[in-house]
């Protein structure tokens, strides 16, 4: 494949990535074109060691945090969703933007932002915690491991969430969430009493749609059972950054989605 089909196949995804960076497609735009004219004057600025679309995507970042393109018209409405990314800080909302929407690794995030794991996942706690101020909410945790419980719980309080609830079980979670709807589910799949977490939230999701993360030992049970889509999976062990990144992630896009919704009914 040519160097000009590469980028081409990969261009749809760079000017979402830039829209949503930026706030609006016209800026978003702008800051593409001055990445391929770069790299029509110099190809050998396309770093390829960890793939092509990784190498266009850390040019335009380069781009990006190096050129100010604030004349850039605004021709299309920037959506609530938009302006609520456009509050992160710049760094992080490259990290969360890169990690959430684009599905890159850490590892292609750190090449990308020419930074190393540590820092990205320092910046994706930013992001989250920065989310979370935009999009608080009420969350229940399902999870029968004491200690794993309290640690969830301190971390989405730090996030700014009120927590409704911890159930252990399979009734405890149907119990807690009749007395409140939650707006963020946080659940382990196998819990003390042999219960499925899995199970009680696809019970739960037949009547309120709410965002939920799988956090979880035995991803190999939650691919094979029935699950909600969109789905967020993290395994234990699991990094703190990675929850408060994965559980802003799965509250921007569940209110995304709303709004679609909203727009074509």
């Amino acid at each position: 494949m040519s160097r000009s089909q590469l980028v081409a196949e990969h261009l749809p995804l760079l000017r979402r990535y830039a829209r949503a960076l930026t706030g609006n497609q016209a800026s978003g735009d702008a800051y593409v074109g001055a990445m391929l004219e770069a790299l029509l004057q110099d190809a050998s600025l396309l770093d390829e060691r960890h793939g092509p679309r990784a190498g266009l995507f850390r040019l335009f970042t380069q781009i990006w945090n190096s050129v100010s393109m604030n004349d850039a018209a605004e021709v299309v409405p920037v959506q609530a969703s938009e302006k609520r990314i456009s509050n992160i800080t710049p760094l992080p909302r490259q990290a969360f933007l890169l990690l959430s929407l684009e599905g890159f690794s850490e590892e292609e995030v750190a090449f990308i932002l020419d930074a190393d794991v540590a820092e990205v996942r320092g910046l994706a706690d930013t992001a989250g915690r920065e989310m979370a101020a935009e999009i608080a909410t009420d969350v229940l945790i399902i999870e029968d491991e004491t200690f794993i419980a309290m640690d969830l719980e301190s971390l989405v309080k730090n996030l700014g969430h009120n927590v409704i609830g911890v159930a252990r079980t399979h009734a405890d979670a149907i119990a807690l969430a009749q007395n409140k709807k939650p707006g963020l589910i946080l659940a382990d799949i196998q819990l003390a009493d042999g219960s499925s977490g899995l199970d009680a939230v696809n019970e739960l999701l037949r009547t309120f749609q709410v965002p939920v993360v799988f956090i979880t030992a035995y991803p190999e049970r939650f691919l094979t059972g029935e699950r909600p889509e969109p789905a967020f999976l993290i395994s234990k062990p699991f990094q703190p950054a990675m929850v408060s990144a994965v559980a802003s992630q799965a509250l921007f896009f569940q209110r995304n989605s709303k709004n679609r919704n909203a727009k074509a009914s």
